[in-house]
């Protein structure tokens, strides 16, 4: 029967923390890439500039106001996404430094 010692439960925490950080790191840089670059993002704020250029040409301060406000909502929501990425990212980077961490207080001596 195989004893489990307290060296092989470090190092099993430590394995489990570095693979979890690795997919928290991947998840962060996929958000990263998609949500911050989407084409329908992209697509969007060009029809509103169209809408500002037409409503300041026809004199029509409502829909210059309202393509404003738009502009400003897929601004905060292109924020948000890189934020969320950016903090996922760091947290798996910090989990990865943690199980770096726990492997270099192990005992190799027992």
């Amino acid at each position: 029967m195989y004893m489990i010692n307290q060296s092989d439960t470090l190092l099993v925490m430590a394995a489990a923390l570095f693979f979890l950080g690795m997919c928290t790191l991947t998840m962060g840089m996929f958000v990263l890439v998609t949500r911050t670059m989407n084409k329908d993002l992209r697509n969007i704020s060009a029809q509103t500039a169209k809408m500002v250029q037409k409503g300041i040409a026809e004199d029509m301060a409502g829909l210059v106001g309202n393509a404003s406000a738009l502009l400003d909502g897929v601004s905060n929501l292109v924020k948000t996404a890189a934020g969320v990425g950016i903090f996922l990212t760091a947290i798996g980077l910090g989990m990865m430094a943690a199980g770096y961490w726990v492997v270099l207080q192990v005992n190799w001596a027992v």
